[in-house]
């Protein structure tokens, strides 16, 4: 699914939103938790942030959005 997976930093450029809004997002369901990628380290795969933004983009409602990011976890674990 992913072709890579982004560091915070790069999401929250992306995205256009503060660290702390985007994890305040994360609290709301209104964006995925992120991936271990090691002992102390996270990231998001970048196709995720991609298709978060284009619904963003096409005015989809925070419902429609929770529904959206509830998707994108199920995908992770193979139960989508």
């Amino acid at each position: 699914m992913a072709n890579s997976i982004l560091r915070l930093s790069s999401v929250t450029s992306k995205r256009g939103r503060s660290r702390s809004s985007h994890y305040l997002d994360i609290d709301q369901g209104l964006f995925t938790e992120p991936v271990k990628i090691g002992a102390r380290a996270v990231g998001w795969p970048d196709t995720e942030v991609d298709i978060l933004n284009a619904a963003r983009i096409a005015g989809k409602t925070d419902d429609e959005i929770r529904v959206l990011v509830a998707k994108l976890h199920a995908a992770r674990r193979g139960t989508a």
